[in-house]
Formats: structure tokens, sequence, C-alpha cells
């Protein structure tokens, strides 16, 4: 989820519970991830994080879990990120891959491990290795899987080849970290995405994947097919700069983003607008 901001740039708590509420009723999505990258929480004190993850936990109450980002380039801080969150009510968390000192495997596996030690939360590993520098690789995966906290991983590898050797050999619960793949992930085991254009496209992507599911795999692809100018558009620049754009269109909270993020040009707006009016989700007229 983006982080709704006042114009002047200060935390908007009542737009947060808003958009919360919106995405979990109106998109129907089963989980929120909150202070995530595009929650720009690059840019968010650690106080601003806790208040954020209450205000949501309040305004979704028990029609939907959510997960609080907490991974850093610091493992103390990560795990007082996730001490803040576990008791600020978050149901789980996402712990990013080390980013910038780019440690080796095993300090990869000694930070996750401790992280997951600190806190009786539920851990999804985020395997992001294009923004991180480092991968988190099959083996140190499926030796992370041994830990009881550790259920998942939001994947943006984009290697659907390694991900079907850690399926094959694992438990984990694997959810798509692009959209665009959230299919091809279901079909080697996947079970979902952690999403940006679902702030859009949250009830096409329950379909599709409830279609998948259940077996209808061709009405699955008609909904993947009709959805991917979203999934792909949605990050044609930085994507939290064009869900807001779009959330400021539909008159939703977000306001504007922090630097060094900068807001959607016109130009980006327009082509924002042409996505979404071709995957069937147009937005109303007006300035986003």
């Amino acid at each position: 989820m983006v982080t709704p901001f006042q114009p002047d740039g200060a935390l908007d708590l009542d737009g947060a519970g808003r958009l919360a509420t919106y995405l979990v009723d109106e998109q129907h999505n089963d989980a929120l991830v909150i202070n995530g990258t595009t929650g720009e929480s690059p840019t968010t004190t650690d106080a601003e994080k806790e208040t954020l993850l209450r205000a949501v936990v309040e305004a979704v109450g028990d029609r939907a879990k959510v997960v609080a980002g907490v991974g850093t380039n610091d493992t103390r801080h990560t795990i007082e990120l996730a001490r803040s969150a576990e008791k600020a009510g978050a149901h789980g968390l996402l712990v990013v891959t080390p980013y910038y000192n780019k440690p080796p495997q095993p300090g990869l596996i000694r930070h996750f491990m401790t992280v997951a030690d600190a806190t009786g939360l539920p851990v999804l590993l985020y395997d992001i290795p294009h923004r991180t520098g480092t991968p988190i690789t099959t083996e140190s995966l499926c030796r992370l899987a041994e830990h009881s906290h550790i259920v998942g991983v939001k994947d943006a590898k984009g290697n659907l080849a390694e991900t079907s050797w850690v399926l094959k050999r694992t438990d984990l619960a694997y959810y798509s970290g692009e959209d665009s793949l959230t299919l091809p992930m279901l079909a080697v085991g996947g079970v979902g995405v952690v999403g940006t254009s679902t702030h859009l496209t949250g009830v096409g992507t329950k379909q599709m994947i409830t279609a998948y599911e259940q077996g209808r795999v061709d009405e699955a692809l008609g909904l993947h097919r009709r959805m991917l100018p979203l999934y792909t558009g949605i990050f044609r620049t930085q994507g939290t700069i064009l869900v807001k754009a779009a959330m400021n269109a539909r008159g939703l909270p977000a306001g504007p983003v922090r630097s060094p993020l900068v807001d959607a040009t016109e130009a980006e707006v327009a082509q924002l607008r042409d996505d979404c009016t071709e995957a069937g989700l147009p937005l109303p007229a007006g300035a986003a």
C-alpha cells in the first residue's frame, strides 16, 4: 500500500485508514503490506511506521491481514522494527534482503533467522536482487524454510526455474513480487501476489487467481491479458509515483511522494490513463 501524505508531506493517517478500507472492501485484497518500498519506507521514520501501522490495523479490523515491511540492511534495526510491528498489531512481517552492503549467503541466513527469532510473527522473505544487489540462493531459501516462523517468499527474482526448485523442496508459500508474473507463478505452485497495480486491479487479480485455482485456466489467461497493460504499465516509472497519480485521480487518499521521488508528469499521467483504459479500468476525467 502506498503511504498517503498531506500536501505538505506530513503523514495522512486519516487518509491511510480510508485507503486501506478501499483496498480491502472495494478492491478485495486479502491482505495489505504496510511500510514496504511502495509505501516509501526509506523516507518514513520509525515512529511514522508504527503510527501508520496502527492506523491501518484499526481501519481494516479482522477483514484482512496486515503485513509490516520491516527489512533494512542492519539486523539490529530490523529486529527493532519487527518488535515494534508486533506490538502495533501486525499479523506478519515482510523482510527484504539487506541491500547495498551485499552480505554473503551465510550472512543472509543468519540475518533472516535472527529476525525470525525476534518475534512470534510469521515472516515473508522478500527476494528482489535487482534492487538489493544480492539474490537469496535456492540453497539458502531451502535452509531458511527450516525455520518455523519463515513461511513464505515474495519473489521478485523473475526466475521461475529456481522458484520451481524451491517449491519442489520446501513448503514455502510463494507470492509473485512482479504483477505480470502472477499467473506464471501460479502455474509452478505459487499462491498469489504482493502487488503494486493491485491498488487498481485487485478485483480482477483475485478473480484471475480464483479462476486458476478452480481449473478455469482459459478464464485466468483472459484476465491476465486484460490487465497486462496495468501489470506492466504501473512500472513505466517508479511504481509508487503512478499508483499515487491514479489514486489522486480517483479522489482517494494518496497525496504527493516524498523526495527523492518526484510526482508524475503530465505525459506520464496521460500514458497511465491510456494503460488504465486498455485494461478496462479507466480513470475519471480531470487532473491526477
